[in-house]
């Protein structure tokens, strides 16, 4: 893959070798996300961040992320900020503001939105999410968590064995999560879930081509026993088109201490895209696994910064001259060990 001024709208964008590549990259922003250093490799570039749809974590982390580099950041949210409620087209609104910036980052709620406003745009095009289709920097930024997490086990990608849970259907970050899944081997992936909310019949196919073991269920006890990583997943409702029949689903598959203990392997890795629906008739993970050393929901939004950074170095290719502009940190940094503060 050619990263520089490409578009970033798919996992099925990447080979391994491109993926391998976004890792490396990202473990050499560590520094800079850690604020040890400063960098000002992209001072005077402009992101234009285009959220169409809810967001927190991947709002503010593409823009923390531009930001750490040394650029700036423009922002409009909601659907009636925008011209589009006065009809104009995802192209004529590409078109203009992919003048005023140096790249988008867009999420917007029907699939394949992302794509389109991409075919109009004078710049690179970041997919934030498209509907129920994709979320490709999420499913990065839950590969390269994966893999830091077991490889202090001397365990690698390649043989991994992955619980997902809950909205398959529906969820953008499973869906893209398998896509890359596919670019390994010997994978083993059981999905918990509802009927109503399988995974697409499309995906299925592709895990099968791959060469996967796939098995469906609605059971979660046992099927969170013998995994890696239990990857949870928060029911939808957004994507409903009657907002009440989300709650048939609600609350199915909770996760907490008590069950991990009596059914997971010591070490298995606990994951969600997040925001964890953390409502009494939802509660997808308990708050008493908060303590728990496997829960790796907030390290995943920390490697989020980092892989959105890589991305950004990559697709501006600035990567070997992240470095050159580097500079020390003029405040006390609590990330920091005191000694290494200023």
């Amino acid at each position: 893959m050619d990263f520089s001024g490409a578009h970033i709208l798919s996992i099925e964008q990447f080979q391994r070798d491109d993926i391998e590549r976004v890792f490396g990259t990202a473990d050499r922003m560590e520094p800079y996300a850690q604020r040890a250093k400063i960098t000002r490799v992209l001072e005077g570039a402009i992101l234009g961040n285009m959220f169409f749809e809810a967001s927190t974590r991947t709002r503010i982390s593409f823009g923390s992320a531009f930001n750490l580099l040394g650029g700036e950041v423009r922002e409009s949210v909601g659907m009636d900020s925008l011209s589009l409620v006065k009809g104009e087209s995802l192209q004529d609104t590409a078109r203009v503001l992919s003048g005023f910036s140096d790249v988008i980052c867009m999420r917007h709620p029907q699939a394949g939105s992302v794509a389109e406003f991409a075919s109009a745009s004078r710049v690179p095009v970041m997919n934030g999410g498209d509907g129920s289709n994709e979320h490709p920097s999420q499913a990065l930024l839950d590969l390269y968590t994966i893999k830091k997490e077991l490889q202090g086990r001397g365990r690698g990608i390649d043989g991994l064995r992955i619980a997902m849970v809950g909205d398959l259907k529906y969820g953008r970050t499973v869906h893209s999560l398998c896509k890359l899944l596919c670019l390994f081997r010997d994978i083993q992936v059981t999905l918990v879930s509802p009927p109503e909310l399988a995974m697409p019949e499309d995906l299925l196919a592709l895990l099968d081509q791959a060469g996967h073991r796939t098995v469906a269920t609605e059971q979660l006890e046992p099927s969170i026993a013998h995994v890696d990583i239990v990857y949870s997943t928060r029911i939808q409702e957004e994507r409903f088109q009657d907002r009440s029949q989300a709650d048939l689903y609600r609350g199915r598959f909770r996760l907490n201490q008590e069950i991990y203990t009596r059914h997971c392997e010591p070490n298995t890795v606990i994951m969600h895209p997040l925001p964890r629906d953390s409502r009494a008739e939802a509660n997808e993970l308990d708050a008493d696994l908060d303590k728990n050393p496997n829960l790796a929901i907030f390290r995943q939004t920390d490697n989020g910064l980092l892989i959105r950074m890589a991305l950004f170095a990559l697709v501006l290719d600035v990567v070997h001259l992240v470095d050159k502009y580097a500079r020390d940190i003029r405040w006390h940094n609590p990330r920091l060990p005191r000694d290494q503060a200023t």
